[in-house]
């Protein structure tokens, strides 16, 4: 997960005041904390006005897929309205990604089979394939798991906000099981699983 937007370009504009070195660096250090996946960040714009005794922050978010986020907040300190305006657009980002989500989400009625794990000790080995039944597992944990049909991408974005070590999910494009996880080196590995 892309903890940092590095090399964001940031333009920090102050009306009605003299930039300070320290304003503009807090609201740099402020932008680039944004650690949200998605949409992933362009180009950033701040704009901070000062009309008497009012603070007024106000941020402009170019992302992907032509979104644009605004927010702005006015305060009695600029300090304050620029953490007050964060919250505001670091809510926004997230709601925009709920968003996506939802729509991409297939059909109920389609989406939802469960699988249960079973593990065998080694007398598996010696059961005749000829058998009519199935061989007993030796079962360690029973657990449910939720097998959804989705697009890589959902799946991807559902195992950045859980902590499961992957996913197993019915591809929407390949109409096939595919198992997505992470690896070491923080890239993500898919398999898909044929009939």
């Amino acid at each position: 997960m892309q903890t940092e937007n590095v090399n964001l370009p940031i333009t920090v504009t102050v009306r009605h005041e003299s930039v300070t070195d320290s304003l503009r660096d807090y609201a740099n250090k402020k932008i680039e904390g944004l650690n949200l996946d998605y949409p992933r960040i362009i180009e950033a714009k701040a704009i901070l006005d000062v009309q008497k005794n009012r603070h007024i922050a106000e941020i402009l978010l170019f992302c992907t897929n032509h979104i644009v986020i605004e927010a702005h907040t006015e305060g009695q300190d600029m300090y304050a309205a620029i953490d007050e305006t964060i919250d505001k657009i670091a809510r926004r980002m997230r709601k925009q990604k709920t968003r996506l989500m939802k729509k991409r989400r297939p059909h109920r009625n389609e989406s939802i089979r469960y699988i249960d794990e079973s593990h065998f000790d080694e007398s598996v080995l010696d059961h005749p394939e000829e058998s009519e039944n199935d061989p007993e597992p030796f079962l360690l944990h029973k657990e449910r798991y939720s097998l959804r049909t989705m697009y890589k991408e959902d799946a991807v974005m559902e195992l950045e906000l859980s902590d499961k070590p992957f996913i197993l999910y019915k591809s929407a494009r390949r109409d096939c099981l595919s198992i997505i996880w992470r690896r070491k080196d923080g890239e993500y590995a898919s398999i898909d699983v044929q009939p």
